[in-house]
């Protein structure tokens, strides 16, 4: 109840274990619904149904509730009932259709946004509910479908392909515009040894170039537009090539970057942990937990100059069930001892 995963998506909460298959269960649940403003449930289809804990069902014990679900497929149409992870998601949304080589099969992408940018939406839909309600007094039901929130992502692309009457695919790996966009190599010449540049503009051309002290690439005919560069874009790569490889991924960021020219050294996750400009922000976090030892987490994006909340370590599993009960419900240490012994909510005392 306490592996990595957990931890990292956990931090800054509280945690409540309670059998909801129960009756006393259940009506613990619903003795907690009128205490908070907001309900958020990531069940798989029909689950929310079966337990009884719908939205019209705790509306009825609290009118200003917001009440979220999360759904793979969303709750109506073909795929309602189709059980739904993060992959999945983008899969079904587009995502891995533009991720990998145009010419090859579809590629599952890297980071976790079915999960996290389904979240992220969740959120916003939540705090818009919460506006409404403070000038309304009612609560409503958000409902998000995974599936759609993760085409929100790919949008882009996918303007562009019914925009033209095209599909968009994949941007053969590493490039992400007309040259010289793409990942150069730099010493060591490690997995993650390259830096990503994206001069896009003719501001940026001419700033690379300096900042390479490459002036001759300027008036080079084969480089002096845009079109010449897309034409000779495999010269273009030797080019640079030969300049990134004599310097490290960090150094070839602050010299080009420094210049004005967007670009940024190719971080692997391990070097994230201790990257000296997130350290710098803060954004690191030491932690010591439990099982794991002493952690660097990474903290949240957001810096707010009037209500800054400081990173706490995540809880394990059930930690926090008797105290918030308890604060809650007002339930005595012998009321959730019984409660604890019938198996209808988890033991925090192993945590301690």
């Amino acid at each position: 109840d306490y592996s990595a995963y957990f931890c990292a998506w956990n931090a800054n909460k509280r945690s409540v274990a309670i059998d909801l298959r129960t009756k006393q269960g259940r009506e613990l649940l619903l003795g907690l619904v009128p205490k908070f403003d907001v309900f958020v449930e990531n069940y798989g289809p029909g689950v929310i149904e079966r337990l009884n804990i719908d939205y019209a069902s705790l509306r009825e014990l609290h009118p200003g509730l917001i009440y979220a679900r999360i759904k793979g497929f969303g709750t109506t149409g073909p795929y309602a009932d189709f059980r739904c992870m993060d992959m999945v998601a983008q899969a079904a949304a587009g995502a891995f259709s533009i991720t990998g080589e145009a010419d090859g099969p579809p590629m599952m992408p890297g980071p976790t946004t079915g999960d996290s940018g389904t979240g992220v939406q969740t959120a916003m839909a939540i705090l818009a509910a919460y506006i409404q309600k403070e000038r309304t007094g009612l609560g409503q039901e958000i409902e998000i479908s995974m599936q759609e929130a993760m085409i929100y992502y790919v949008r882009t692309r996918a303007f562009i392909g019914s925009a033209w009457g095209t599909r968009a695919t994949g941007r053969n790996g590493n490039v992400g515009g007309l040259p010289p966009v793409n990942i150069y190599a730099c010493k060591p010449f490690g997995p993650n040894d390259y830096i990503y540049l994206m001069p896009v503009t003719q501001g940026h051309w001419d700033e690379l170039c300096a900042a390479m002290d490459r002036g001759d690439l300027l008036i080079d005919p084969r480089f002096e537009t845009n079109q010449g560069r897309a034409q000779n874009g495999a010269a273009l790569y030797e080019e640079i090539s030969n300049w990134t490889a004599e310097r490290t991924k960090y150094e070839a960021m602050e010299t080009i970057a420094g210049a004005g020219v967007p670009c940024s050294a190719c971080l692997d996750t391990g070097e994230l942990h201790h990257d000296k400009h997130l350290t710098s922000r803060g954004f690191i976090h030491e932690m010591d937990l439990p099982v794991h030892g002493t952690v660097p987490m990474l903290g949240f994006a957001p810096r707010m100059s009037q209500s800054s909340v400081d990173m706490t370590q995540p809880p394990r599993l059930g930690q926090h069930t008797d105290e918030l009960l308890a604060a809650e419900l007002d339930l005595s240490e012998d009321m959730l001892s019984k409660l604890r012994d019938d198996g209808v909510i988890g033991d925090p005392a192993r945590f301690s």
